[in-house]
């Protein structure tokens, strides 16, 4: 079967298949990863559906008639790549992409020296750079926008792209009744990198699974040997391992150790510690995140290194784990359409104190970029109020790292009190959040 037509009909089933993933534990099996002539073949597929369903509706929405997306080659933002077909390495000199809304369809094309793909076909002859410039203006007055949107933001980096240089060409050339017909895109660059669209959420559980089949290989014997390895040469197997399967790790995976006999401040906000060599008796956590086909995944997990007469997790590392998986079953409950992520947090909090658990959440928005944008759900350093990007409200049809700890005391070593961090990729349908690859329940238990 054509692996193209394979990973769309992954979609057909994405219901059923909802509740395994809610109940994955340990993914030891890698998912088929595609070469990159097909990842962009399939990249392409999604960014159309997304310019020819979701950009209409959210520039109606927004109220923009026009919206303008200007990059130089050297200096392109985030967003630019968010809208361009692979392979799209860099902007060609200066790079002028305009969609008009038009009969509640977007018209798109470039006003360019090139054509990009089929995506955005040129309206422009070629010439000065000047000549380029008179040209988007002439385009302009024939669609006459009523509200015009640039990519400028003081609160959100992503939909800030917009040069300083570039900003004073496009009114340098723009007649002033177009000039104050401009506006912020804010709203609108948010809604677009935030949601995610039935074709991503169709390949999005195998890029979280890619991920965890990593950790479960670092977490093993096939990397780690007790009293040789140190936490930072796991740290660099796991890197080295997603380069050798050609996934982009979007940050340096981590490895931290916490071991019976630290002395853990409990007002600290994360206990382990780094350059360590790993040992029996030790509880190891690593942090990993990739970006396949568009999409990144944000991961955090735990393992216990046995002792030579244990054959199993004892019973307090299970409840340990347990509490964890109760805290993410708390916040997750507290997803509800509209509420801003400030809400969201202080319900959370409110819970887990009900229930007794000492825990900390700082959850984050997935999706084009690993930190994206949407409701911040708490941050590790500020477990109250976030302005701004906590204010902003729960839509449906988005993804987040469910990320945060719980402390507890563990019997086992004389009541010392440990953190389970846990962090797992997930979507929110508008009704319910949905573990996009699994949630760890379960220890990895390297013996």
């Amino acid at each position: 079967m054509n692996k193209i037509i394979s990973v769309f009909l992954v979609l057909l089933s994405f219901s059923s298949q909802a509740k395994n993933f809610e109940q994955g534990l340990v993914i030891n099996e890698t998912p088929e990863i595609l070469s990159y002539q097909e990842r962009a073949k399939v990249a392409n597929k999604i960014l159309n559906h997304r310019l020819d369903n979701l950009l209409p509706q959210l520039m109606k929405e927004s109220g923009l008639d026009m919206w303008l997306v200007i990059n130089r080659e050297y200096g392109e933002d985030r967003l630019f790549y968010s809208l361009v077909p692979q392979p799209t390495f860099a902007a060609r000199r200066t790079t002028l992409l305009v969609f008009a809304l038009k009969d509640d369809k977007v018209e798109r094309f470039s006003v360019s020296r090139y054509s990009i793909g089929d995506i955005y076909k040129t309206r422009w002859q070629g010439g000065t750079k000047d000549q380029q410039w008179q040209r988007l203006a002439e385009i302009i007055e024939e669609f006459n926008p009523k509200k015009i949107g640039i990519n400028v933001s003081k609160d959100w980096a992503i939909a800030d792209g917009l040069s300083q240089g570039l900003y004073q060409k496009l009114n340098e050339f723009l007649p002033e009744k177009y000039q104050q017909r401009l506006v912020s895109s804010e709203p609108m660059v948010i809604r677009w990198m935030e949601t995610r669209t039935k074709p991503e959420l169709a390949i999005y559980p195998n890029i979280v699974k890619m991920a965890r089949s990593v950790i479960s290989e670092a977490f093993s014997t096939k990397a780690i040997t007790p009293g040789v390895t140190t936490s930072d040469e796991l740290s660099w197997f796991i890197r080295e391992r997603f380069e050798e399967l050609q996934l982009s790790p979007w940050f340096q995976p981590y490895v931290t150790i916490q071991r019976q006999g630290d002395e853990n401040d409990p007002k600290a906000p994360f206990f382990g510690k780094s350059a360590r060599t790993i040992m029996p008796g030790d509880l190891i956590h690593t942090d990993v995140g990739i970006c396949y086909i568009g999409l990144c995944t944000d991961t955090q997990e735990v393992g216990y290194v046995a002792k030579n007469d244990e054959f199993e997790i004892s019973k307090g590392f299970k409840i340990a784990l347990a509490k964890g998986n109760q805290w993410q079953d708390l916040l997750t409950g507290s997803y509800v359409t509209g509420r801003t992520g400030n809400e969201i947090l202080k319900v959370t909090q409110n819970k887990a104190k009900k229930e007794g658990l000492i825990s900390s959440t700082y959850t984050h928005p997935l999706g084009f970029v690993g930190h994206a944008v949407g409701p911040t759900i708490g941050m590790w350093d500020n477990q109250g109020k976030t302005p701004i990007q906590g204010d902003w409200k729960l839509f449906p049809n988005t993804a987040y790292a469910i990320e945060g700890n719980i402390k507890a005391k563990l019997p086992e070593w004389g009541d010392q009190l440990i953190q389970i961090p846990l962090e797992q990729s997930a979507y929110f349908d508008g009704e319910k959040v949905i573990y996009l690859g699994g949630r760890q329940t379960e220890w990895h238990f390297i013996k």
